[in-house]
């Protein structure tokens, strides 16, 4: 495991010291946690712009989508435990 150094405002370190005391952690428990969640969170944006950027791909290659309206009805009744049939795409231009 490797150390990193970072400089923080006076301000900012005791508000973390106290965020992390109501929080029944250390302030280096409490950073590296931040540091994790702030990680993971810009993992999954990445990957949710990779999944967006090939669907929107695919879009603009065939022209073919699901509209609004049945997907939204679609998941509304999977929602409620409901069998439907799985709305099929088509050409929306």
């Amino acid at each position: 495991m490797s150390t990193t150094t970072i400089r923080l405002e006076d301000d900012l370190k005791e508000r973390i010291a106290e965020a992390a005391a109501r929080a029944g952690k250390s302030a280096h428990a409490f950073i590296r946690d931040a540091i994790v969640e702030s990680v993971t969170q810009a993992e999954f944006d990445a990957e949710m712009d990779r999944i967006c950027e090939e669907r929107w791909g695919e879009f603009l290659k065939t022209g073919e989508a699901v509209p609004w309206e049945e997907a939204k009805a679609y998941l509304e009744a999977t929602v409620a435990g409901k069998k439907v049939k799985k709305p099929a795409p088509r050409k929306l231009f």
